[in-house]
This record gives structure tokens, C-alpha cells and sequence, in this order.
């Protein structure tokens, strides 16, 4: 028996066809659903679709919600909180439900795949580690709607864009793993300093540690957290930074990836 996780599109896919675009806000807008590449449907029509009838019809049976409002709210303000520790707590106050309710909203969004969480790292450095997970949407196009950003170019100025932008890329590693037959091996690690790196990719041998940008501009400060990762470990490894430019290089001891040739990380390494 072999089980594959069919996850949407992704960068790499989009890439082989020639249908990626070199602007990464017009990826995020448009989302990986299949049926809207192979259909060219707009984004802002498809999704509002989609979570009316999947996410607030079936998915809400599945869970027997009766306030389809109280649902809405939990999905939007979910949205909302891409690439942050979760707060099941602070959720549940805002939402206006239990705290139980909100672990089992989350349980059944998990198994249907329309959200993941990014586990901390713990294995070398387990001392004043943060140990709540983040959480990611698998495809960033129904955050986007579920935020309601109606256009590419709300993307730009939007307070979340370097948030969609980290999501975008957590979960393409996390499609070339399963498009490899793989589980994820993908870990965030933070302290209780705010010390933190973005993603942590664990080896039999190694942790690697990616940061994620994106501006399409780099400057030193954003080496930071990879640089005092890899001074904690006795044996310092590959570092790499993923952003919102479409140049690859190295820099320093740091490897640039663009987030273009995102999927390549996994298999270079």
C-alpha cells in the first residue's frame, strides 16, 4: 500500500509548464487549485465559491456548526494569523466560543487539508524553547479571500504580505516532500529571547535552517537568526534565505534562493 498527500499546485509545477509568474504577489492572489490554472478562472470568483460551499456548507456539517456566523469569523481571523504561534485562547475570546470548539474547528480544517501546523524543533537546543506550533494555510489563494483582498495589488501594501509570502514557501516545502513520497521534515525554532529562525529542515545528520523574506531587496539584518542558530550548534551548517527576488547566489556563508527555485532547497541538500 502507498499513501500520497495530493496537495494543489505548486512552484515547481507551475514552473515546469511555464504558467509561473515572476511576481510572487500575482502566485499568492491566484492560489494553486488546479481547476483555476487548467480553467483560468479569476481568483476573486473561484474562492468565494469555494468557501461557501466546502468550507461554510460540508465542512461545517462535518463539525455540526449551527452559527454559520461564529464559523465565518473563525476562519477569517484564522486567516489572519498565518505564521504566528497558536493561541487557542485568544481565539476562543474573539471568536466567541469555547476553547474545546476551536481545537476541534482546527482538528477537522487539518484532516481536510485546508490548514497545517508547523511543529517547533526541539532536538538540539530544548532549553527556553518555544514549543507552540504556527500555523500555515496549504493553499495561500484562499487565505488571501478569506482575508479579502480582492486584487494583486492589495497584496502589496497589505500588513499580512510578508506573512502569505512565509506561507507560500513553508508549504511549497512541504508539496515537494509529499510529491516525493516524503513526510515533512519541516520544523520552525524559536526562543524565549525572540531569537527565532522560519523554518528548520531536519536530516538524519543536520538541521538547516531557512529564513524567509519577502523583499526582493536583501540587507544583512535579515542573517541574523541564521547566524545565531548556527553558532548554538558545534558543527555549523548550510544556512539559506529565501526571498522575494529572482536572483540566486551566495552571500558570505549564506545561500540566496530565489523564491522561484524555492522547491530546489529540498533537493539540494
Amino acid at each position: 500500500m502507498f499513501v500520497s498527500h495530493l496537495l494543489p499546485l505548486s512552484i515547481h509545477e507551475l514552473s515546469h509548464e511555464n504558467l509561473l509568474s515572476d511576481r510572487f504577489e500575482s502566485v499568492i492572489f491566484s492560489g494553486f487549485y488546479p481547476r483555476i490554472v487548467e480553467k483560468s478562472i479569476p481568483a476573486n470568483l473561484f474562492y468565494p465559491s469555494y468557501i461557501e460551499t466546502y468550507l461554510e456548507r460540508d465542512v461545517r456539517s462535518i463539525l455540526q456548526v449551527s452559527n454559520l456566523n461564529l464559523f465565518r469569523k473563525f476562519l477569517k481571523l484564522s486567516a489572519g494569523r498565518i505564521g504566528q504561534l497558536v493561541n487557542y485562547a485568544s481565539l476562543s475570546n474573539e471568536v466567541g466560543v469555547d476553547l474545546k470548539t476551536i481545537k476541534s474547528w482546527f482538528s477537522v480544517l487539518e484532516k481536510s487539508f485546508i490548514v497545517f501546523f508547523l511543529q517547533p524543533h526541539q532536538r538540539n537546543f530544548n532549553k527556553k524553547i518555544v514549543k507552540t506550533p504556527k500555523l500555515y494555510f496549504y493553499d495561500v489563494g484562499l487565505a488571501v479571500s478569506l482575508l479579502g483582498l480582492e486584487s494583486e495589488s492589495d497584496i502589496q501594501n497589505h500588513w499580512a504580505r510578508g506573512a502569505l509570502f512565509e506561507n507560500l514557501i513553508i508549504a511549497e516545502l512541504v508539496k515537494t516532500r509529499f510529491n516525493q513520497g516524503k513526510s515533512s521534515n519541516l520544523f520552525f525554532w524559536r526562543n524565549n529571547t525572540g531569537n527565532e529562525v522560519d523554518c528548520i529542515i531536519e536530516t538524519a545528520s543536520d538541521t538547516i535552517p531557512v529564513e524567509i523574506k519577502s523583499s526582493p531587496t536583501i540587507t544583512n539584518d535579515f542573517f541574523k537568526g541564521l547566524n545565531y542558530y548556527n553558532q548554538l550548534k558545534e558543527k555549523q551548517s548550510e544556512a539559506y534565505l529565501i526571498y522575494g527576488g529572482l536572483e540566486s547566489y551566495k552571500r558570505h556563508k549564506n545561500n540566496v534562493i530565489s523564491w522561484k527555485n524555492s522547491f530546489e532547497l529540498l533537493t539540494s541538500i
